[in-house]
Protein backbone atom coordinates (compact mmCIF):
# COMPACT_ATOMS: atom_id res chain seq x y z
CA UNK A 1 0.00 0.00 0.00
CA UNK A 2 0.86 3.24 -0.67
CA UNK A 3 1.86 5.89 1.65
CA UNK A 4 1.02 9.37 1.27
CA UNK A 5 3.38 12.10 1.19
CA UNK A 6 3.73 14.26 4.53
CA UNK A 7 1.89 17.46 4.06
CA UNK A 8 4.45 20.61 3.35
CA UNK A 9 5.63 22.69 6.16
CA UNK A 10 4.30 26.45 6.34
CA UNK A 11 5.61 28.76 4.58
CA UNK A 12 5.22 32.06 6.48
CA UNK A 13 1.51 32.33 7.78
CA UNK A 14 0.03 30.71 4.78
CA UNK A 15 -1.33 27.63 5.39
CA UNK A 16 -3.24 24.92 3.21
CA UNK A 17 -6.91 24.62 3.47
CA UNK A 18 -8.50 21.74 5.29
CA UNK A 19 -10.30 19.20 2.76
CA UNK A 20 -14.05 19.28 3.01
CA UNK A 21 -15.84 16.78 5.69
CA UNK A 22 -16.51 13.35 4.34
CA UNK A 23 -20.21 12.67 3.70
CA UNK A 24 -22.27 11.36 6.85
CA UNK A 25 -22.98 7.82 6.51
CA UNK A 26 -25.60 5.69 7.95
CA UNK A 27 -25.76 5.22 11.95
CA UNK A 28 -22.82 8.13 12.26
CA UNK A 29 -23.06 10.99 14.55
CA UNK A 30 -24.08 14.61 13.16
CA UNK A 31 -21.22 17.08 12.07
CA UNK A 32 -20.20 19.22 15.36
CA UNK A 33 -21.78 22.29 13.90
CA UNK A 34 -25.69 20.54 14.18
CA UNK A 35 -24.88 18.87 17.14
CA UNK A 36 -24.21 21.97 19.62
CA UNK A 37 -27.89 22.50 20.51
CA UNK A 38 -27.96 19.34 21.94
CA UNK A 39 -26.17 19.74 24.96
CA UNK A 40 -27.91 22.87 26.17
CA UNK A 41 -30.73 23.48 28.15
CA UNK A 42 -32.95 20.70 26.11
CA UNK A 43 -32.35 17.68 26.59
CA UNK A 44 -34.08 16.12 23.18
CA UNK A 45 -35.41 18.36 20.83
CA UNK A 46 -38.79 17.09 18.84
CA UNK A 47 -39.00 18.69 15.74
CA UNK A 48 -42.03 18.82 13.62
CA UNK A 49 -40.40 16.92 10.76
CA UNK A 50 -43.79 15.11 9.72
CA UNK A 51 -43.77 17.85 7.32
CA UNK A 52 -41.63 16.78 5.21
CA UNK A 53 -43.10 12.99 5.04
CA UNK A 54 -40.10 9.87 4.96
CA UNK A 55 -37.11 11.38 5.72
CA UNK A 56 -34.12 9.76 4.15
CA UNK A 57 -31.31 7.96 5.95
CA UNK A 58 -29.35 7.17 3.21
CA UNK A 59 -28.94 8.43 -0.53
CA UNK A 60 -29.59 6.06 -3.30
CA UNK A 61 -26.98 6.22 -5.97
CA UNK A 62 -27.49 9.07 -8.86
CA UNK A 63 -30.25 10.54 -6.87
CA UNK A 64 -30.74 14.33 -5.79
CA UNK A 65 -29.63 13.39 -2.56
CA UNK A 66 -26.22 11.56 -3.73
CA UNK A 67 -25.50 14.52 -5.90
CA UNK A 68 -26.00 17.17 -2.47
CA UNK A 69 -23.83 15.29 -0.08
CA UNK A 70 -21.15 14.56 -2.87
CA UNK A 71 -20.93 18.78 -3.56
CA UNK A 72 -21.65 19.86 0.11
CA UNK A 73 -22.31 23.24 0.20
CA UNK A 74 -21.67 24.85 3.78
CA UNK A 75 -22.63 28.43 2.55
CA UNK A 76 -26.30 27.48 2.11
CA UNK A 77 -26.60 25.40 5.11
CA UNK A 78 -25.54 28.91 6.94
CA UNK A 79 -28.19 30.99 5.80
CA UNK A 80 -30.49 29.03 8.04
CA UNK A 81 -30.85 30.38 11.69
CA UNK A 82 -31.07 26.74 13.56
CA UNK A 83 -31.90 28.67 16.66
CA UNK A 84 -34.96 30.55 14.96
CA UNK A 85 -35.83 26.90 13.67
CA UNK A 86 -35.42 25.69 17.06
CA UNK A 87 -37.92 28.67 18.36
CA UNK A 88 -40.30 28.20 15.42
CA UNK A 89 -41.47 24.65 14.59
CA UNK A 90 -39.93 22.92 18.00
CA UNK A 91 -42.70 20.72 19.34
CA UNK A 92 -42.76 22.39 23.27
CA UNK A 93 -43.24 19.24 25.59
CA UNK A 94 -44.48 20.98 28.94
CA UNK A 95 -42.78 19.62 31.94
CA UNK A 96 -45.05 18.28 34.53
CA UNK A 97 -45.08 19.31 38.00
CA UNK A 98 -44.14 16.25 39.60
CA UNK A 99 -42.91 17.76 42.69
CA UNK A 100 -45.83 16.58 44.52
CA UNK A 101 -47.01 13.44 42.68
CA UNK A 102 -43.04 12.33 42.57
CA UNK A 103 -43.08 12.49 46.52
CA UNK A 104 -46.14 10.78 46.60
CA UNK A 105 -45.05 8.00 44.23
CA UNK A 106 -41.39 7.60 46.32
CA UNK A 107 -43.02 7.81 49.40
CA UNK A 108 -45.51 4.64 47.97
CA UNK A 109 -42.26 3.09 46.69
CA UNK A 110 -40.64 3.04 50.36
CA UNK A 111 -43.73 1.11 52.12
CA UNK A 112 -42.71 -2.72 51.82
CA UNK A 113 -45.64 -5.03 51.21
CA UNK A 114 -45.11 -8.65 52.43
CA UNK A 115 -48.67 -9.02 52.32
CA UNK A 116 -50.91 -10.35 49.20
CA UNK A 117 -52.16 -7.89 47.82
CA UNK A 118 -55.83 -8.05 47.62
CA UNK A 119 -56.00 -9.20 51.66
CA UNK A 120 -53.59 -5.97 52.31
CA UNK A 121 -56.35 -3.95 50.58
CA UNK A 122 -59.27 -5.55 52.36
CA UNK A 123 -57.64 -5.63 55.35
CA UNK A 124 -56.65 -1.30 55.16
CA UNK A 125 -60.42 -1.30 54.02
CA UNK A 126 -61.54 -2.59 57.45
CA UNK A 127 -59.32 -0.58 59.70
CA UNK A 128 -60.54 2.54 58.10
CA UNK A 129 -64.20 1.59 59.58
CA UNK A 130 -62.57 1.63 63.16
CA UNK A 131 -60.63 5.14 63.02
CA UNK A 132 -58.71 4.37 65.92
CA UNK A 133 -54.26 4.19 65.70
CA UNK A 134 -53.43 0.55 66.73
CA UNK A 135 -52.06 0.86 69.57
CA UNK A 136 -55.08 2.22 71.08
CA UNK A 137 -57.10 -0.20 69.53
CA UNK A 138 -55.28 -2.90 70.74
CA UNK A 139 -55.65 -1.42 74.26
CA UNK A 140 -59.02 -1.31 73.66
CA UNK A 141 -59.60 -5.13 73.05
CA UNK A 142 -57.09 -5.83 76.05
CA UNK A 143 -58.93 -3.86 78.12
CA UNK A 144 -62.35 -5.93 76.99
CA UNK A 145 -63.62 -2.68 76.39
CA UNK A 146 -67.14 -2.59 74.81
CA UNK A 147 -67.40 0.95 74.74
CA UNK A 148 -64.84 1.57 72.24
CA UNK A 149 -65.27 -1.33 70.01
CA UNK A 150 -68.75 -2.90 68.96
CA UNK A 151 -69.55 -6.60 68.53
CA UNK A 152 -68.98 -6.11 64.45
CA UNK A 153 -65.65 -4.66 64.45
CA UNK A 154 -64.45 -7.54 66.72
CA UNK A 155 -65.79 -9.57 64.39
CA UNK A 156 -63.80 -7.92 61.73
CA UNK A 157 -60.76 -8.11 63.86
CA UNK A 158 -60.98 -11.94 64.35
CA UNK A 159 -61.30 -11.94 60.21
CA UNK A 160 -58.70 -10.11 59.49
CA UNK A 161 -56.46 -12.19 61.73
CA UNK A 162 -52.94 -13.08 60.62
CA UNK A 163 -52.55 -16.73 59.66
CA UNK A 164 -49.33 -18.67 60.41
CA UNK A 165 -47.66 -18.15 57.00
CA UNK A 166 -48.16 -14.36 57.18
CA UNK A 167 -46.43 -14.46 60.72
CA UNK A 168 -43.82 -16.52 60.05
CA UNK A 169 -43.36 -13.93 56.83
CA UNK A 170 -43.39 -11.29 58.96
CA UNK A 171 -40.93 -12.74 61.71
CA UNK A 172 -38.38 -12.69 59.14
CA UNK A 173 -38.44 -9.11 58.18
CA UNK A 174 -35.60 -7.64 59.93
CA UNK A 175 -36.12 -4.14 57.84
CA UNK A 176 -37.03 -1.20 59.20
CA UNK A 177 -40.38 -1.31 60.49
CA UNK A 178 -41.57 1.55 59.66
CA UNK A 179 -41.41 0.81 55.48
CA UNK A 180 -44.16 -1.76 56.16
CA UNK A 181 -47.64 -0.95 54.93
CA UNK A 182 -50.58 -0.56 56.72
CA UNK A 183 -51.41 -4.22 56.99
CA UNK A 184 -48.30 -5.14 57.86
CA UNK A 185 -47.94 -2.83 60.66
CA UNK A 186 -51.15 -3.82 61.93
CA UNK A 187 -50.38 -7.69 61.64
CA UNK A 188 -47.54 -6.68 63.48
CA UNK A 189 -49.36 -4.84 66.52
CA UNK A 190 -51.64 -8.07 66.62
CA UNK A 191 -48.53 -10.17 66.78
CA UNK A 192 -47.29 -8.49 70.41
CA UNK A 193 -50.48 -10.28 72.14
CA UNK A 194 -50.27 -13.78 72.08
CA UNK A 195 -53.06 -15.88 71.23
CA UNK A 196 -54.16 -12.82 70.12
CA UNK A 197 -57.33 -14.06 67.82
CA UNK A 198 -58.34 -16.10 70.81
CA UNK A 199 -58.72 -13.14 73.54
CA UNK A 200 -60.35 -11.05 70.40
CA UNK A 201 -62.90 -14.19 70.67
CA UNK A 202 -63.44 -13.87 74.31
CA UNK A 203 -64.47 -10.10 73.73
CA UNK A 204 -66.75 -11.29 71.05
CA UNK A 205 -68.48 -13.61 73.23
CA UNK A 206 -68.06 -11.22 76.31
CA UNK A 207 -70.08 -8.64 74.50
CA UNK A 208 -72.70 -10.75 73.52
CA UNK A 209 -72.94 -12.62 75.90
CA UNK A 210 -75.65 -10.44 78.27
CA UNK A 211 -78.28 -10.44 75.34
CA UNK A 212 -78.22 -14.04 74.28
CA UNK A 213 -78.80 -14.61 78.69
CA UNK A 214 -82.11 -12.33 77.88
CA UNK A 215 -83.06 -13.65 74.90
CA UNK A 216 -82.74 -17.33 76.33
CA UNK A 217 -84.30 -16.75 79.42
CA UNK A 218 -87.45 -15.15 77.44
CA UNK A 219 -88.37 -17.84 75.44
CA UNK A 220 -87.64 -20.83 78.29
CA UNK A 221 -90.14 -18.66 80.46
CA UNK A 222 -92.24 -18.57 77.69
CA UNK A 223 -92.41 -22.22 77.14
CA UNK A 224 -92.94 -22.37 80.72
CA UNK A 225 -95.84 -20.28 80.91
CA UNK A 226 -97.72 -21.37 77.71
CA UNK A 227 -97.36 -25.08 79.42
CA UNK A 228 -99.38 -23.56 82.66
CA UNK A 229 -101.67 -21.87 81.01
CA UNK A 230 -102.99 -24.91 78.60
CA UNK A 231 -102.67 -27.47 81.46
CA UNK A 232 -104.73 -25.16 84.13
CA UNK A 233 -107.34 -24.01 81.27
CA UNK A 234 -110.56 -24.93 82.68
CA UNK A 235 -112.49 -23.38 80.03
CA UNK A 236 -110.77 -25.65 77.65
CA UNK A 237 -111.39 -28.98 79.13
CA UNK A 238 -114.94 -27.94 79.16
CA UNK A 239 -114.28 -27.69 75.37
CA UNK A 240 -112.31 -30.70 75.03
CA UNK A 241 -115.37 -32.38 77.17
CA UNK A 242 -118.18 -31.47 74.62
CA UNK A 243 -116.47 -32.35 71.45
CA UNK A 244 -115.28 -35.45 72.94
CA UNK A 245 -119.29 -35.71 73.70
CA UNK A 246 -120.15 -34.70 70.07
CA UNK A 247 -117.77 -36.82 68.02
CA UNK A 248 -119.23 -39.73 70.26
CA UNK A 249 -122.90 -38.92 69.19
CA UNK A 250 -121.83 -38.41 65.41
CA UNK A 251 -120.09 -42.02 65.61
CA UNK A 252 -122.87 -43.60 67.82
CA UNK A 253 -122.90 -46.90 66.79
CA UNK A 254 -119.57 -47.48 65.14
CA UNK A 255 -116.47 -48.73 66.04
CA UNK A 256 -114.65 -45.44 66.94
CA UNK A 257 -118.20 -44.58 69.29
CA UNK A 258 -118.04 -44.66 73.22
CA UNK A 259 -114.30 -43.15 72.67
CA UNK A 260 -112.15 -41.98 75.63
CA UNK A 261 -110.28 -39.51 74.12
CA UNK A 262 -109.52 -38.23 70.55
CA UNK A 263 -105.90 -37.25 68.95
CA UNK A 264 -104.96 -33.45 68.87
CA UNK A 265 -104.84 -33.10 65.67
CA UNK A 266 -108.50 -34.10 65.22
CA UNK A 267 -109.76 -30.47 66.36
CA UNK A 268 -108.42 -29.02 63.46
CA UNK A 269 -110.88 -31.57 60.92
CA UNK A 270 -114.45 -29.78 62.62
CA UNK A 271 -114.34 -27.22 59.88
CA UNK A 272 -113.86 -30.39 57.57
CA UNK A 273 -117.14 -32.04 58.77
CA UNK A 274 -120.00 -29.65 57.12
CA UNK A 275 -123.94 -30.31 57.59
CA UNK A 276 -126.54 -32.69 55.19
CA UNK A 277 -127.55 -28.92 54.09
CA UNK A 278 -123.74 -27.61 53.56
CA UNK A 279 -124.96 -24.64 55.43
CA UNK A 280 -122.65 -24.85 57.85
CA UNK A 281 -119.42 -27.17 59.67
CA UNK A 282 -119.52 -28.92 62.65
CA UNK A 283 -117.34 -25.84 63.78
CA UNK A 284 -119.94 -23.49 63.16
CA UNK A 285 -122.50 -26.12 65.27
CA UNK A 286 -119.87 -26.45 68.01
CA UNK A 287 -119.79 -22.77 68.73
CA UNK A 288 -123.73 -22.08 67.94
CA UNK A 289 -124.33 -24.27 70.99
CA UNK A 290 -121.59 -23.01 73.12
CA UNK A 291 -123.07 -19.12 72.49
CA UNK A 292 -126.46 -20.29 73.25
CA UNK A 293 -125.81 -22.60 75.93
CA UNK A 294 -122.24 -22.35 77.45
CA UNK A 295 -121.37 -18.50 76.21
CA UNK A 296 -118.50 -18.47 79.01
CA UNK A 297 -116.44 -20.34 76.88
CA UNK A 298 -116.26 -18.78 74.22
CA UNK A 299 -113.26 -16.31 75.61
CA UNK A 300 -111.77 -19.52 76.48
CA UNK A 301 -108.36 -18.12 74.69
CA UNK A 302 -107.95 -15.36 76.94
CA UNK A 303 -106.70 -17.72 79.04
CA UNK A 304 -104.29 -18.65 76.61
CA UNK A 305 -102.02 -15.42 76.09
CA UNK A 306 -98.37 -16.83 75.78
CA UNK A 307 -99.96 -19.40 72.96
CA UNK A 308 -98.79 -17.01 70.31
CA UNK A 309 -95.25 -16.24 71.24
CA UNK A 310 -94.50 -19.93 72.23
CA UNK A 311 -95.71 -20.83 68.72
CA UNK A 312 -92.47 -18.76 67.02
CA UNK A 313 -90.10 -20.74 69.48
CA UNK A 314 -88.51 -23.71 68.97
CA UNK A 315 -86.69 -26.33 71.64
CA UNK A 316 -84.16 -27.39 69.67
CA UNK A 317 -82.64 -23.88 68.72
CA UNK A 318 -82.67 -23.21 72.35
CA UNK A 319 -81.04 -26.34 73.08
CA UNK A 320 -78.25 -25.41 70.82
CA UNK A 321 -78.00 -21.85 71.75
CA UNK A 322 -78.11 -23.10 75.56
CA UNK A 323 -75.16 -25.35 74.82
CA UNK A 324 -73.17 -22.70 72.91
CA UNK A 325 -73.09 -20.56 76.08
CA UNK A 326 -71.96 -22.93 78.47
CA UNK A 327 -69.07 -24.32 75.74
CA UNK A 328 -68.37 -20.76 75.24
CA UNK A 329 -67.89 -19.89 78.63
CA UNK A 330 -65.39 -22.69 79.14
CA UNK A 331 -63.56 -21.36 76.65
CA UNK A 332 -63.27 -18.06 78.37
CA UNK A 333 -62.33 -20.00 81.27
CA UNK A 334 -59.45 -21.65 79.58
CA UNK A 335 -58.43 -18.65 77.84
CA UNK A 336 -58.04 -17.17 81.19
CA UNK A 337 -56.00 -19.43 82.74
CA UNK A 338 -53.33 -19.11 79.98
CA UNK A 339 -53.38 -15.55 79.57
CA UNK A 340 -52.08 -15.51 83.97
CA UNK A 341 -48.74 -17.04 82.67
CA UNK A 342 -48.59 -14.46 79.48
CA UNK A 343 -47.15 -11.42 81.62
CA UNK A 344 -47.56 -7.50 81.41
CA UNK A 345 -49.09 -7.89 78.16
CA UNK A 346 -52.20 -9.57 79.19
CA UNK A 347 -52.49 -8.37 82.98
CA UNK A 348 -55.41 -5.95 82.49
CA UNK A 349 -57.22 -8.40 80.13
CA UNK A 350 -56.91 -11.08 83.01
CA UNK A 351 -58.45 -8.20 85.63
CA UNK A 352 -61.23 -7.70 83.43
CA UNK A 353 -62.23 -11.33 82.77
CA UNK A 354 -61.95 -12.60 86.08
CA UNK A 355 -64.84 -10.10 87.11
CA UNK A 356 -66.97 -11.22 83.93
CA UNK A 357 -66.73 -14.82 84.61
CA UNK A 358 -67.67 -14.57 88.40
CA UNK A 359 -70.97 -13.54 86.93
CA UNK A 360 -71.45 -14.99 83.78
CA UNK A 361 -70.61 -18.58 85.59
CA UNK A 362 -74.17 -17.77 87.84
CA UNK A 363 -75.65 -16.82 84.70
CA UNK A 364 -74.72 -20.13 83.21
CA UNK A 365 -75.95 -21.99 85.84
CA UNK A 366 -79.56 -20.35 86.18
CA UNK A 367 -80.19 -21.09 82.56
CA UNK A 368 -78.58 -24.54 82.20
CA UNK A 369 -81.80 -25.33 85.45
CA UNK A 370 -84.94 -23.21 83.72
CA UNK A 371 -83.99 -25.24 80.07
CA UNK A 372 -84.03 -28.44 82.01
CA UNK A 373 -87.69 -27.60 83.66
CA UNK A 374 -88.98 -25.91 80.29
CA UNK A 375 -88.03 -29.12 78.43
CA UNK A 376 -89.62 -31.16 80.75
CA UNK A 377 -93.04 -29.20 81.09
CA UNK A 378 -92.80 -29.34 77.25
CA UNK A 379 -92.97 -33.59 77.14
CA UNK A 380 -95.43 -33.18 80.08
CA UNK A 381 -97.92 -31.27 78.08
CA UNK A 382 -97.99 -33.82 74.91
CA UNK A 383 -98.77 -36.27 77.60
CA UNK A 384 -101.43 -34.23 79.14
CA UNK A 385 -103.30 -34.45 75.78
CA UNK A 386 -102.33 -38.56 75.50
CA UNK A 387 -99.86 -37.76 72.92
CA UNK A 388 -96.27 -39.29 72.69
CA UNK A 389 -93.70 -36.21 72.87
CA UNK A 390 -91.19 -38.65 70.32
CA UNK A 391 -94.06 -38.20 67.49
CA UNK A 392 -95.90 -35.07 68.60
CA UNK A 393 -93.46 -32.44 70.38
CA UNK A 394 -93.90 -29.03 71.91
CA UNK A 395 -93.81 -27.21 68.71
CA UNK A 396 -96.59 -29.56 66.95
CA UNK A 397 -99.02 -29.43 70.20
CA UNK A 398 -98.66 -25.44 70.31
CA UNK A 399 -99.32 -24.87 66.60
CA UNK A 400 -102.30 -27.32 66.39
CA UNK A 401 -103.69 -25.88 70.03
CA UNK A 402 -103.14 -21.98 67.82
CA UNK A 403 -104.59 -23.01 64.79
CA UNK A 404 -107.57 -24.55 66.63
CA UNK A 405 -108.43 -21.23 68.38
CA UNK A 406 -108.09 -19.61 65.02
CA UNK A 407 -110.48 -21.67 63.26
CA UNK A 408 -112.99 -21.37 66.75
CA UNK A 409 -113.13 -17.67 66.57
CA UNK A 410 -113.55 -17.45 63.04
CA UNK A 411 -116.53 -20.12 63.25
CA UNK A 412 -118.16 -17.62 66.12
CA UNK A 413 -117.56 -14.74 64.12
CA UNK A 414 -119.61 -15.89 61.07
CA UNK A 415 -122.36 -17.27 63.11
CA UNK A 416 -122.81 -13.86 65.17
CA UNK A 417 -122.71 -12.16 61.28
CA UNK A 418 -125.14 -14.58 59.92
CA UNK A 419 -127.32 -14.03 63.08
CA UNK A 420 -127.08 -10.11 62.66
CA UNK A 421 -128.53 -10.31 59.14
CA UNK A 422 -131.28 -12.82 60.18
CA UNK A 423 -132.33 -10.38 62.97
CA UNK A 424 -132.17 -7.27 60.60
CA UNK A 425 -134.18 -9.34 57.99
CA UNK A 426 -136.95 -10.27 60.29
CA UNK A 427 -137.38 -6.59 61.41
CA UNK A 428 -137.47 -5.32 57.98
CA UNK A 429 -140.61 -7.90 57.60
CA UNK A 430 -142.26 -6.57 60.91
CA UNK A 431 -142.05 -2.99 60.00
CA UNK A 432 -143.26 -3.97 56.54
CA UNK A 433 -146.40 -5.80 57.28
CA UNK A 434 -146.94 -3.45 60.04
CA UNK A 435 -146.77 -0.37 57.48
CA UNK A 436 -149.22 -2.32 55.40
CA UNK A 437 -146.91 -1.72 52.10
CA UNK A 438 -147.23 -4.69 49.17
CA UNK A 439 -144.91 -7.65 50.12
CA UNK A 440 -143.84 -10.71 47.84
CA UNK A 441 -144.09 -13.76 48.77
CA UNK A 442 -141.48 -16.13 47.64
CA UNK A 443 -142.47 -18.77 45.67
CA UNK A 444 -145.92 -17.41 44.80
CA UNK A 445 -146.44 -15.63 41.84
CA UNK A 446 -150.15 -14.39 43.16
CA UNK A 447 -149.68 -11.32 44.61
CA UNK A 448 -152.10 -9.70 48.07
CA UNK A 449 -154.37 -6.78 46.43
CA UNK A 450 -155.76 -4.25 48.18
CA UNK A 451 -159.38 -2.35 47.86
CA UNK A 452 -160.02 1.10 48.10
CA UNK A 453 -160.13 0.79 51.80
CA UNK A 454 -156.79 -0.61 52.51
CA UNK A 455 -157.39 -3.68 52.96
CA UNK A 456 -156.30 -7.41 51.36
CA UNK A 457 -159.09 -8.74 49.27
CA UNK A 458 -158.35 -12.47 48.04
CA UNK A 459 -158.83 -12.64 44.66
CA UNK A 460 -160.74 -16.56 44.09
CA UNK A 461 -161.46 -16.94 40.54
CA UNK A 462 -160.94 -14.85 36.94
CA UNK A 463 -164.46 -14.00 37.78
CA UNK A 464 -165.05 -11.12 40.92
CA UNK A 465 -168.26 -10.37 42.69
CA UNK A 466 -169.25 -6.99 41.73
CA UNK A 467 -171.22 -4.64 43.78
CA UNK A 468 -173.59 -1.81 42.29
CA UNK A 469 -173.97 1.47 43.87
CA UNK A 470 -175.98 0.33 46.81
CA UNK A 471 -173.89 -2.27 47.52
CA UNK A 472 -176.15 -5.30 47.39
CA UNK A 473 -174.34 -8.29 44.43
CA UNK A 474 -176.30 -8.53 41.42
CA UNK A 475 -175.68 -11.28 38.37
CA UNK A 476 -173.69 -10.03 35.28
CA UNK A 477 -176.91 -11.62 33.21
CA UNK A 478 -179.61 -8.83 34.26
CA UNK A 479 -176.91 -6.29 34.80
CA UNK A 480 -176.03 -6.88 30.97
CA UNK A 481 -179.80 -7.20 30.25
CA UNK A 482 -180.68 -4.38 32.40
CA UNK A 483 -178.46 -2.29 30.18
CA UNK A 484 -179.28 -3.73 26.82
CA UNK A 485 -183.05 -3.01 27.42
CA UNK A 486 -184.38 -1.09 24.90
CA UNK A 487 -188.08 -1.90 25.48
CA UNK A 488 -188.91 1.37 26.99
CA UNK A 489 -189.80 -0.33 30.32
CA UNK A 490 -187.94 1.82 32.93
CA UNK A 491 -184.89 0.66 34.44
CA UNK A 492 -185.87 0.53 37.86
CA UNK A 493 -188.74 -1.61 37.37
CA UNK A 494 -186.48 -4.27 35.51
CA UNK A 495 -183.94 -4.33 38.56
CA UNK A 496 -186.95 -4.20 41.11
CA UNK A 497 -188.44 -7.74 38.79
CA UNK A 498 -184.38 -9.41 38.75
CA UNK A 499 -184.25 -8.94 42.43
CA UNK A 500 -187.03 -10.51 42.86
CA UNK A 501 -185.82 -13.51 40.82
CA UNK A 502 -182.95 -13.82 42.92
CA UNK A 503 -185.13 -14.71 45.60
CA UNK A 504 -186.98 -17.84 45.16
CA UNK A 505 -187.86 -18.56 48.64
CA UNK A 506 -190.23 -15.91 48.96
CA UNK A 507 -193.57 -15.55 46.80
CA UNK A 508 -193.37 -13.22 43.76
CA UNK A 509 -196.39 -10.25 43.39
CA UNK A 510 -198.93 -10.61 40.38
CA UNK A 511 -198.64 -7.10 39.11
CA UNK A 512 -202.20 -5.34 39.50
CA UNK A 513 -204.29 -5.47 36.52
Amino acid sequence: MRVPPPPLPPVGNFRAPSPPPPPRRYGGSPPPHLHHHCLGAMVVLHLHHHCLGAMVSRAMQGSLWAELQKHADTHSNSEFDVSEIETLFSAVVKKPNNSKSDGQKSQKSDKVHLIDLRRANNTEIMLTKIKMPLPDMMGAALALDDSLLDADQVENLIKFCPTKEEMELLKGYTGNKETLGKCEQFFMELMKVPRVESKLRVFSFKIQFSTQIKDIRQSLNIVNSACEQIRSSDKLKEIMKKILYLGNTLNQGTARGAAVGFRLDSLLKLTDTRATNNKMTLMHYLCKVLASKSSDLLDFHEELTSLEAASKIQLKLLAEEQQAIVKGLEKVELELSASERDGPVSEIFCKTLKEFTAIAGADVGSITTLYTSASKNADGLAVYFGEDPARCPFEQVITTLLNFVHLFRNAHDENCKNAELEKKKALKEAEMEKSGSPMKKKGSFKEAEMDKSGSPMKRTSKKEAEMDKAGSPMKRIALEEAETDKSGRPMKKIAQQEAEIDKPESPMKKPAR
